[in-house]
């Protein structure tokens, strides 16, 4: 008997036994580690003659959510979900292994049972809802879907009943948001559940850490015709599920938060033809938070790729004219949006191995008639401004083995896609940047896959800028390298927000979902003290090594290299940035705590880099090199200089040889790092 047809009868016996004993469907993790189990309750029992549809996750024989409500919120009706029973349960299983085109690992294994679970309502009209349940052995996901049926052909869903109510008061690091019209750029806070007002907007991925139980990183995944989530706090310290309302259907620039109960029954957050599945709600659940940050559920939970040809799609690192605010330095032209400018990023790029080159906002001409112009809404992308040569450029770019990007508003990039897209295609454009959508509602998470699917269409790589959260949509269209939604390096030219906690905070929170476009690599380095925000030339907090790690320790196919040419000519850690990846054959967190530290490893090939980064504290740490393979390897270590502490740019370089045996001692500055390639021996 396979291990499969195995496994998928164990599910079988699992389910079928719980149902007749209890009422209650129970689903285990390939491992047995985790549960989920859904039940009818009627307050915390569970009642097998019908009741609240609910779910429960336990960890280790620990409770790590207590009954939580699932439902859905109809207009015109009553919740979906809040008095059921449960008629079948079909279990399944599945075990396998794929290879993505960039990530944090390849291959990637696909190992999970599941559950799909019939209920029908026990009032007049018996409306039917299914849910979906998967158990793998680094968390649990679950679904609703909607079958057709006489009495919902349309579905018009207010919100979802969803509710995640964890069994102690577990600390939280939300992203709390002013609104549902948002870039998700903001500090990371540490709540507990408790402390969480009610009236806090709380986006997605949230890291949870229930004291002696797990961490969980509660996410969703697979957004496909439907609104995006975030929760909030409800009465006893519950979290509940807010859907992101349809801004067509309101006249207000900005759906205020929180909604008054007076309206909210006229908001609407999805429309749409039954049959219809809710994307994922995922809960990452591990016992180390290390372990969330290696997890590939959320990509797991997305469908195959949609693009037969995929070799055309090359992750990469870039240039990028944007971040020095047309600094002026040692050059003998006027830096600007001009061709003079982009040749020599392009030079800069080409002699450093890197394949891209971005250009950024402003090269476009102006629509006919005015508007904002190239900075924003009212930019031609079929025009090129003044001061640019495209044609110039490409043909240049072309000589130097690099390709462009570039950058576009989103509102003009809707209004012009079909023509945009086909001209890049013609120029012979690698990417585009498109940016300031700001929004997660229904219409424009599918506009993020209609717009995937036609760069797939015209061999176009994107990056998706002021965007909502990854949801694995990179799966189906690896085509989209990266996304925002993160409070990234830029923040630094004009506030003194990005800070050294904040970027150890990022790996645990936001790059849970997925790459981000956080653009890393500032060498004008500072101490908090000496810190200015200023535009041109813009400084950042944190030691040399510690910017030079994060190329490992953030995730990006699509990796800017954000400073200014000059900043990197000549410096010893340029040899490193040309050296490391932008995709992963294996990633392993060695030790971490989010708001305080992270060690990092991440494999290509037989190389492996290390990143380590610490908050303002000064931290000593011991780096096992147990997951080397055999032989000898040579190290490049960037390290914190002597006088580091209060001269940000002060690094050294050591040079040595080590075996798997090896432990190496780590000593971190105040906000500080240390990045190291590891080669084996010839």
């Amino acid at each position: 008997m396979t291990s499969s047809r195995f496994a998928l009868l164990t599910a079988a016996l699992l389910v079928a036994t719980a149902a007749a004993q209890t009422g209650q469907v129970a689903l285990k993790s390939p491992n047995g580690d985790l549960e989920i189990d859904i039940a009818t309750v009627r307050g915390q029992a569970v009642q097998e003659a019908g009741g609240q549809l609910a779910y429960r996750v336990t960890f280790r024989g620990k409770t790590v959510l207590d009954w939580s409500n699932l439902g859905l919120e109809m207009e015109g009706n009553s919740v979906l979900g809040a008095a059921v029973h449960i008629v079948s349960s079909q279990p399944s299983s599945q075990d396998q292994t794929w290879n993505p085109v960039a990530g944090k690992a390849n291959p990637i294994r696909d190992h999970y049972n599941a559950v799909t679970v019939q209920t029908v309502e026990t009032a007049a009209g018996g409306r039917r809802l299914a849910i979906e349940a998967r158990a793998f052995d680094d968390g649990v996901a679950f679904r609703y879907d909607a079958p057709a049926q006489p009495s919902a052909q349309e579905l018009r869903i207010s919100n979802e009943a969803t509710t995640f109510r964890f069994d102690k008061d577990a600390t939280t690091w939300p992203l709390i948001l002013r609104d549902f019209q948002t870039s998700s750029e903001d500090d990371y806070h540490e709540l507990t559940v408790s402390a969480l007002h009610t009236e806090y907007l709380i986006a997605l991925p949230l890291l949870v850490e229930v004291p002696g139980v797990a961490w969980v990183g509660l996410t969703e995944a697979d957004i496909d015709d439907w609104a995006g989530l975030f929760v909030h706090t409800s009465a006893a310290g519950i979290l509940t599920a807010r859907l992101a309302p349809r801004v067509e259907d309101r006249n207000a620039p900005h759906i205020p938060w929180p909604i008054d109960p007076k309206t909210e029954p006229s908001m609407i957050s999805v429309v749409r033809q039954a049959p219809a599945n809710s994307p994922w709600r995922v809960l990452m659940i591990a016992d180390d938070p290390g372990r969330l940050v290696e997890s590939n559920m959320v990509v797991n939970l997305n469908p195959p790729s949609a693009i037969a040809d995929t070799s055309w799609i090359k992750p990469g690192k870039t240039s990028w004219d944007w971040w020095s605010g047309s600094l002026a330095k040692g050059v003998s032209f006027r830096p600007g949006m001009n061709t003079d400018t982009m040749k020599y990023y392009i030079d800069f790029s080409s002699r450093n191995g890197f394949p891209y080159m971005l250009i950024d906002a402003g090269w476009a001409g102006r629509m006919a008639g005015g508007g904002r112009g190239a900075n924003g809404s009212g930019a031609d992308l079929t025009k090129t401004s003044a001061n640019i040569d495209m044609p110039a450029l490409l043909a240049y770019a072309k000589t130097k083995n690099v390709r462009l990007w570039l950058w576009a508003n989103w509102s003009d990039f809707d209004r012009q896609a079909d023509e945009a897209f086909a001209l890049f295609e013609k120029w012979g454009i690698a990417g585009v940047k498109i940016d300031f959508m700001d929004r997660a509602d229904q219409w424009m998470a599918n506009w993020y896959q209609q717009i995937a699917r036609k760069g797939a269409d015209h061999h176009l790589l994107l990056d998706y800028h002021g965007a909502f959260k990854p949801d694995g949509l990179r799966r189906t269209y690896p085509n989209v390298l990266t996304r925002e939604g993160v409070m990234g390096a830029e923040y630094n030219k004009w506030s003194a927000r990005e800070t050294p906690v904040h970027n150890t905070t990022l790996p645990f929170t936001r790059m849970l979902a997925g790459p981000m476009d956080y653009t890393p690599g500032g060498f004008e380095n500072a101490t908090k003290d000496e810190f200015v925000a200023r535009n041109s030339n813009p400084m950042v907090m944190g030691t040399r090594a510690h910017q030079t790690a994060l190329f490992v320790v953030f995730e990006s196919p699509f990796q800017m290299v954000a400073d200014y040419p000059g900043a990197y000519d000549g410096q010893k850690e340029l040899e490193f940035l040309k050296e490391v990846p932008t995709t992963w054959d294996e990633t392993r967190v060695i030790d971490g705590r989010p708001a305080r530290f992270i060690t990092i490893a991440r494999r290509s090939g037989r190389d492996w880099y290390v990143g380590s980064i610490t908050n303002w504290d000064p931290r000593e740490l011991d780096l096992p090199l147990r997951f080397l393979g055999a032989g000898s390897y040579n190290a490049e270590i960037y390290a914190d200089g002597p006088n580091a502490a209060t001269q940000a740019k002060d690094s050294v370089l050591e040079k040595r040889s080590v075996t798997s045996t090896t432990v190496l001692k780590l000593k971190l500055a105040p906000g500080g790092g240390a990045a190291i390639r590891l080669v084996p021996a010839r």
